[in-house]
């Protein structure tokens, strides 16, 4: 056996620079910047704004629960004869109350951000499709539920 072969590492040493001596790469953003926020996350934020500013007037939205979906099912009962060949795929939905569930306003997030094309026209139309829900669901009129509703 020679001695002179030095014997190898058990473990890999970690890299304290990469191969071109600059040293280990940072976050891209750090976690507070609106860079790190995925798309999801940000359509998100803009729901739960149009919720917060319709639940000051109306109180009882606080029992009802928002959800965000990325697409709707194609076997929904919303309007099943009128999608997915059709043209009008719809932006959400309002599901009522029953027994062992609260009652339920679903936004479908792609067709929200197909429709739009940056982040003020996204908040416009995520706040009209929140209002229209809400009104379907109380069963009054979009204007009666936010009277600024339909204003640009």
């Amino acid at each position: 056996m020679d001695s002179s072969l030095p014997t190898p590492p058990t473990e890999p040493r970690p890299r304290r620079r990469d191969r071109h001596g600059r040293g280990m790469r940072g976050p891209v953003a750090p976690p507070q910047v609106p860079l790190s926020a995925s798309r999801a996350e940000t359509f998100r934020d803009l729901v739960q704004d149009s919720v917060e500013r319709l639940e000051r007037r109306w109180p009882q939205l606080s029992e009802v629960d928002f959800l965000v979906l990325d697409v709707p099912r194609t076997d929904s009962p919303d309007r099943p004869d009128e999608w997915p060949g059709d043209a009008s795929v719809p932006l959400g939905a309002a599901v009522p109350a029953a027994k062992s569930r609260p009652a339920q306003i679903v936004v479908y997030r792609r067709p929200v951000e197909i429709r739009t094309k940056n982040r003020d026209e996204r908040a416009l139309l995520v706040h009209e499709v929140v209002v229209e829900q809400v009104a379907e669901l109380l069963g009054l009129a979009p204007e009666s539920v936010d009277p600024l509703y339909g204003q640009d």
